[in-house]
């Protein structure tokens, strides 16, 4: 009798468990189609078609001997990407609690901006959904248990925009065209190792640091301040990103691996580590 009731009861949990997983799952993935639409519409085609490297004459030597070594001349500029990434995840602003995730990204160099989907395993069953995107000045960072229940939902312009816009110019290693003079970069030297890039995009510009290796290819970037989420609140906070693995994907070379951290008082704390799976992209005409 107790035990018929036992199952009984089990059976029931599941049920509602599947459905509510089934209908966050579904959710969530309408609300991934809205933001790939919004970052459709603004994207606009860039000025330059091909990879012309006389551009380069100007610019500071570690950053013309960068582009001499990732791209080729009279190559398709890149108009998009779409990638998939593997990888950790810190889920505590002040612990070590590290989570598998598995995550899609696209994104457009020109008006730039990105969306990244990401799913963390908390525990096996109970995933957290995350939306972290840059699109038409604006930044978002949604985190959603299930694709149900909210855990964080910001947007809007000012620090999280420029955090958001700071993730994009970081990350175009994986989209290296996007760093070129002709698609809207300033370059500024620093030594023979180093260089400043600006990005502007409508009010919003930033500054970030990048370093070379002895190969002459990106092998960190950092911000003085970049917006940093801390009970709810957007927080300044130097960060750097730091790429390695460099393989060629489609006439480029782009890094594979890549951690992120926060530079804190009492020392480094990353909070991203991931691996690209699988990348693709559309080249200009």
């Amino acid at each position: 009798m107790w035990l018929r009731i036992l199952i009984i009861i089990v059976l029931v949990l599941a049920a509602i468990y599947a459905a509510a997983f089934a209908y966050g799952a579904a959710r969530w993935k309408s609300n991934t189609r809205e933001l790939r639409a919004r970052l459709d519409t603004a994207h606009t085609p860039g000025p330059q078609q091909r990879i012309d490297l006389s551009e380069l004459a100007p610019l500071p030597a570690p950053v013309q001997r960068y582009f001499r070594a990732v791209l080729e001349e009279g190559k398709p500029i890149v108009t998009s990407a779409h990638m998939k990434h593997s990888g950790t995840f810190n889920m505590s602003e002040t612990a070590e609690q590290w989570k598998p995730f598995k995550s899609e990204q696209w994104v457009v160099p020109r008006r730039p901006g990105f969306v990244w989907n990401g799913r963390i395993t908390m525990l096996p069953g109970f995933p957290a959904r995350v939306h972290d995107a840059y699109i038409a000045g604006e930044g978002i960072l949604h985190a959603s248990l299930f694709g149900l229940v909210s855990v964080a939902d910001l947007r809007g312009q000012g620090k999280l925009a420029e955090g958001e816009l700071m993730r994009f110019f970081a990350e175009a290693t994986w989209y290296p065209t996007a760093l070129l003079p002709s698609q809207g970069v300033v370059w500024e030297a620093v030594d023979d190792r180093s260089a400043f890039g600006t990005l502007t995009d409508g009010d919003t510009g930033i500054t970030l640091l990048f370093t070379f290796d002895e190969r002459g290819l990106i092998n960190t970037v950092s911000a003085e301040a970049r917006g940093r989420t801390v009970g709810g609140e957007i927080v300044l906070t130097p960060w750097r990103g730091r790429f390695w693995n460099y393989e060629e994907r489609h006439g480029m070379l782009i890094p594979t691996d890549g951690e992120a951290a926060w530079q804190l008082p009492e020392g480094e704390k990353p909070y991203w580590r991931g691996h690209i799976t699988d990348l693709d992209y559309k080249l200009a005409q």
